[in-house]
C-alpha cells in the first residue's frame, strides 16, 4: 500500500472532484483504482483521520465529506499585519472564489494569488494538501471555512409567502435557499416552495460578490457539506451548541420530556449536586445529574438523554472504539447518532481542581502505537520505553489553551498538536493519531464514593 499521507491526499482529491462529498463505497472503489490497498486499510484510514474525513450516516451506509482545519487568514484579508507564526493561508478570497477582478487586468491585486508561496506551501504540506489542484483546494476551503460562504437568509425559510418572512425580498443581500435542503432533510423535493438551486436573483448577488459561475453552480452542494461539518463541530464543541439557533418547541409541554435547548447555559455537570450538596439547587448555572457524565442527542428542537449512558460511556472510554456497541449506535468520530448531533456533558477536568476533589473527569491521553493499538502517554511500550510526559501534563496544557506540547521518547523528539490531534516527528516526517478519552467510572463506583463522602461528613 502507498504511504498513509499519499492515500489521504488521493482520497481528498477524489472528494473534491465530486464536489466535496462521496458515498463511502464509491470512494473506496475509486481509491482502490488509484492506490493498491485492501478494504481494511481503507476503513482504517477513513475512520482514524477525523480531521480529514467526516463520516455522515446515509441510509444503511455512510457518505464521506472532505475536511480540513486550514482557513484563510482574516487579518491578512483585511490588509492587517499578521504574526510571523500564522498558521492560516495568506490568499485573496476573491481568487479563491475564482473571480478576482484585479487578476484579469493590468492592476495587480494587493493580496496573494500564489498558493505555492513559501508561507502557503509550508502549511499545505503540513496538512497533506500540497498536491491538490487549485480548484480542489478552493472547494475544500469553501466548505470548511465559515467566513467564506455568503450567508443564507434565515427569514426566507420562515412563513408561507414566496419570500418567506424576508421583508427585503428581491433586494435581500443574502442567499435565498431552502435550509432543509441544505441540511439534506427536505421532504418536499421538487414540490418545495423554497429554492433548491441558485435562482437568477441570487446568482446576480453572488456574482457581484466575486463568485465565479462555476462556483455558484456548486454552491448548494458546498452548503450541504458545510452543514454536515458544522453540525459535527457543534456536537463536539462544549462551547457552541446548535441549541442556540433552535426554534421554540411547537408543543408547550415538550419541556417535560426533554430539556429546552435555549436554556442551556453550561455543559459542565455540578460536582456538588452529585454529592447532594449543591446550595444553589434550581438556581445553579451548572447541569444537575447523578453521574459525572451525561450523553444527549439533539433532535432539531432540544437535547434529550440517551438510554444506556453507562454502556455508551464504557465504550467511549476505550480509545480503540470509534462507536458504541449499543443498539443506539453513537459514532464517536462524528459525534452523531443516525445523523443527529450527540454531545457528552461532564464534570470539570481533574487538572482544574485540587487532588482531593472527587468525581472530576480524569481525561487520559493516548497515541497510536506501532502495532496499531493505543498506548497512554507515560506508560511503558513493548520495548519498555516511556514518553517524557504523561496524561496530566498534556491535559494541563490542553485546558490552559496551549496548542502543542513537546514529547520525548527514547532518542526521538515529537510534537503533540491539539489543533489536529496528531503527534509528529518533524525530522522523520512521521505522525501518529492522538486521542483524549476519560477514565471509565461506573454507576456503582459513583454510588459507593458518594456514600463514603456522606459518612465522612457525618
Amino acid at each position: 500500500m502507498p504511504s498513509i499521507s499519499s492515500v489521504i491526499l488521493q482520497a481528498t482529491s477524489c472528494l473534491c472532484e465530486r464536489r466535496g462529498c462521496m458515498q463511502l463505497q464509491e470512494l473506496q472503489q475509486e481509491l482502490q483504482q488509484r492506490c493498491r490497498m485492501t478494504n481494511e486499510d481503507f476503513i482504517y484510514i477513513i475512520q482514524n483521520c477525523p480531521q480529514r474525513f467526516l463520516l455522515v450516516p446515509d441510509g444503511e451506509s455512510y457518505s464521506v465529506v472532505g475536511r480540513t482545519s486550514l482557513r484563510l487568514c482574516g487579518a491578512y484579508s483585511r490588509g492587517e499585519r499578521c504574526g510571523g507564526s500564522c498558521q492560516q493561508l495568506h490568499l485573496c478570497r476573491f481568487y479563491v472564489f475564482g473571480n478576482c477582478r484585479f487578476g484579469k487586468g493590468r492592476k495587480l491585486c494587493k493580496l496573494s494569488h500564489d498558493v505555492s508561496s513559501k508561507h502557503n506551501a509550508g502549511l499545505l504540506r503540513e496538512c497533506t494538501l500540497h498536491e491538490l489542484q487549485e480548484d480542489e483546494l478552493f472547494l475544500l476551503l469553501l466548505q470548511n471555512d465559515p467566513q467564506l460562504l455568503p450567508e443564507v437568509c434565515v427569514h426566507y425559510n420562515k412563513g408561507s409567502a414566496p419570500h418567506g418572512g424576508c421583508r427585503f425580498q428581491d433586494s435581500c443581500s443574502k442567499l435565498h435557499l431552502c435550509q432543509h435542503f441544505l441540511q439534506g432533510v427536505c421532504r418536499f423535493g421538487p414540490r418545495c416552495r423554497r429554492q433548491h438551486a441558485v435562482d437568477p436573483r441570487s446568482q446576480s448577488v453572488l456574482e457581484q460578490r466575486g463568485l465565479s459561475r462555476q462556483l455558484i453552480r456548486d454552491l448548494p452542494a458546498i452548503y450541504r457539506n458545510a452543514q454536515y461539518l458544522n453540525a459535527a463541530a457543534t456536537a463536539a464543541s462544549p462551547a457552541e451548541s446548535p441549541a442556540a439557533a433552535a426554534p421554540a418547541a411547537d408543543d408547550p409541554d415538550s419541556g417535560e420530556f426533554c430539556k429546552a435547548a435555549q436554556t442551556d447555559e453550561t455543559e459542565e455537570i455540578c460536582l456538588h449536586f452529585i454529592r447532594n450538596s449543591c446550595r444553589f439547587q434550581d438556581g445553579c448555572r451548572q447541569v444537575h445529574f447523578h453521574l459525572p457524565y451525561k450523553w444527549e442527542v439533539y433532535d432539531g428542537r432540544c437535547w434529550s438523554d440517551l438510554e444506556n449512558m453507562e454502556e455508551i460511556e464504557r465504550d467511549y472510554c476505550n480509545p480503540a472504539k470509534t462507536h458504541s456497541s449499543d443498539y443506539q449506535r453513537v459514532d464517536f468520530v462524528t459525534m452523531t447518532m443516525e445523523s443527529m448531533p450527540v454531545r457528552r456533558l461532564s464534570t470539570v477536568s481533574w487538572v482544574r481542581k485540587p487532588p482531593h476533589y472527587s468525581l472530576t473527569t480524569q481525561w487520559l491521553w493516548y497515541y497510536r502505537a506501532e502495532r496499531g493499538g493505543w498506548l497512554e502517554y507515560g506508560q511503558l511500550d513493548e520495548k519498555q520505553r516511556s514518553t517524557s510526559v504523561a496524561s496530566r501534563t498534556l491535559e494541563e496544557a490542553f485546558v490552559s489553551g496551549e496548542t502543542e506540547v513537546q514529547v520525548v521518547k527514547g532518542q526521538r523528539v515529537y510534537v503533540v498538536s491539539f489543533r489536529d490531534m496528531y503527534q509528529r516527528n518533524h525530522k522523520h516526517h512521521t505522525k501518529r493519531s492522538v486521542r483524549r478519552r476519560p477514565r471509565f467510572v461506573s454507576r456503582a463506583e459513583v454510588d459507593k464514593l458518594v456514600a463514603d463522602l456522606r459518612k465522612c461528613s457525618g
